[in-house]
């Protein structure tokens, strides 16, 4: 089995995302030994956003390319290629500016490559990566999910559900701490409950 171990803070040694990531993959990995990991941090080594040059390539364009189209194509292929090589994905994704950071959305525009991730027939897309377990360890400093206003506001699970769902993945299951900028009390509480789900996450329950 290989895990691919996603995070995309840039806060560091004080990220709550990055702490639930750590915490996941350790359960998964007591919970299924001899699990292959591979760890991706994209405020490290993140690929640059989506560009024409990088987009060339996958319209099915193969001669003529510059140099530059070159090295953008490598850099997808490599994502695409360690993303559909995993059986599990572990993503961190902390809550900026009422969705993800720039760098994981970059991230997703590498991997969403017709004929790989997905396509389009006569009835509609088509995913194309199912079979996948995808956890994403969601981080917020308020609390969103309670109230109708909240929700309307999120655009971070519901995004990464959309996006997951049109690759055809349909196991997504979220490890969430929010509120963690209320208070210690309120932080404390948030990674409580998320050290309670990611136990149900990983022994198969529902969350």
């Amino acid at each position: 089995m290989k895990l691919l171990h996603i995070d995309s803070s840039i806060n560091g040694q004080n990220s709550v995302s990055r702490a639930l990531t750590a915490k996941i993959v350790a359960a998964w990995q007591d919970a299924h030994p001899g699990t292959e990991v591979q760890y991706l941090d994209l405020a490290v080594n993140a690929p640059g956003h989506f560009t024409m040059d990088a987009m060339c390539p996958r319209t099915g364009q193969t001669e003529g390319l510059t140099p530059t189209q070159i090295a953008e194509n490598a850099v997808s292929e490599q994502l695409v290629s360690q993303f559909l090589a995993a059986d599990v994905v572990v993503i961190g994704a902390p809550f900026y500016n009422f969705g993800i950071p720039s760098q994981l959305k970059a991230w997703i525009d590498r991997i969403a490559q017709p004929g790989r991730t997905f396509r389009y027939t006569a009835n509609g897309p088509e995913g194309l990566a199912g079979g996948k377990k995808v956890i994403v360890a969601s981080s917020r400093g308020g609390v969103y999910s309670t109230s109708a206003q909240g929700q309307a506001m999120e655009h971070q699970e519901s995004y990464l559900q959309t996006v997951m769902g049109f690759f055809g993945i349909t196991d997504v299951q979220f490890v969430r701490a929010e509120g963690v900028a209320m208070g210690e009390a309120a932080k404390e509480q948030a990674m409580r409950q998320a050290q309670d789900t990611l136990q149900r996450v990983v022994s198969g329950q529902t969350a």
